[in-house]
């Protein structure tokens, strides 16, 4: 009985601690914030590892974080010194459009001024011509009628021109008044052939602003219409009354 209760006693033994024995695993027993904050550490410390080798790369291509920074600041102050320059020739374009502007203005002004003097200085010299003709002269006509400081120039529109003259009834001769009409005789080169007309011509309807009422003196003008581009090559001014010519004055172009 001893020997098999030694016997049961060994076997025992090797099934429990032999290499038959069932696997024993070892756990050390640590808190589960510990674990938890060994990953937060580890996954900290990754992303600095990635963070520098991704700064490390950058600054082996040749870009950097604080350089990149320096140049959009020095390229944002450089465009502040632009636009602050562009402000200024915007001001200074602006002043010298209006300065131009007032030139322009001043220029037109003298020229219309210079206009205006001309036109004086022109009808000056026709009152003037008109007190020298109230003086008897050799060419009064006996009829007491002179027609005087006769001009024929082109108009601004193709086959027009504008005539001007004064019309003179000079004192202590026959005619105290003249009542007709004041006739063109032209001669007109069309075509490269001359050829003679009479305006107005007789049954024309515009004849009417060509009659004259004259006591002393007049002074008249208008324009004369030469149909088909034809050129005036001289001009016999007449005064008609009753049909007979009482004054003519001619005049070559």
């Amino acid at each position: 009985m001893a020997v098999t209760g030694t016997s049961l006693i060994r076997k025992r033994l090797r099934q429990r601690f032999g290499i038959s024995a069932p696997k024993v695993a070892v756990r050390t027993q640590v808190p589960w914030y510990l674990r938890a904050l060994a990953v937060l550490t580890l996954l900290l410390l990754s992303l600095l590892i990635a963070a520098w080798i991704y700064d490390v790369g950058r600054r082996l291509a040749g870009f950097h974080s604080q350089e990149s920074d320096r140049e959009i600041s020095s390229l944002r102050s450089r465009l502040g010194e632009l636009e602050s320059e562009l402000g200024g020739l915007r001001q200074a374009s602006t002043a010298g459009e209006s300065s131009v502007l007032i030139e322009r203005s001043a220029k037109e002004r003298l020229v219309r001024q210079v206009a205006q003097l001309e036109q004086e200085n022109a009808s000056l010299k026709e009152d003037l011509a008109f007190f020298e003709s109230i003086v008897p002269g050799t060419d009064a006509s006996d009829e007491g009628l002179r027609i005087s400081r006769l001009r024929v120039e082109p108009d601004f529109e193709p086959g027009k021109y504008r005539y001007r003259l004064l019309v003179v009834v000079e004192p202590g001769r026959q005619a105290k008044e003249f009542r007709g009409m004041l006739q063109f005789s032209l001669k007109v080169q069309q075509g490269g052939k001359d050829a003679m007309m009479t305006i107005p011509s007789e049954g024309e309807g515009s004849a009417g602003k060509f009659r004259l009422e004259i006591k002393r003196f007049l002074r008249t003008e208008g324009v004369l219409s030469i149909p088909g581009g034809g050129v005036i090559k001289s001009v016999e001014a007449r005064l008609v009354q009753d049909g007979t010519v009482r004054a003519r004055q001619t005049l070559n172009l």
